[in-house]
């Protein structure tokens, strides 16, 4: 679940770079950081619950 979750993140955060996806807090190319903390995140608390089941 975490390697599908990291890739589908690293896809959006690649469209970001080559063109803005203009959801609130994304309209800049630079902004593609947001995603790699959110991406950060998700897979911490996919791993955690992963562990606990």
């Amino acid at each position: 679940m975490t390697k599908l979750l990291a890739l589908v993140i690293c896809g959006i955060m690649l469209i970001q770079v080559i063109k803005p996806i203009g959801w609130p807090g994304l309209k800049r190319r630079g902004d593609f950081w947001k995603l790699a903390i959110l991406a950060m995140a998700a897979i911490s608390l996919a791993a955690i619950l992963g562990h606990w089941t």
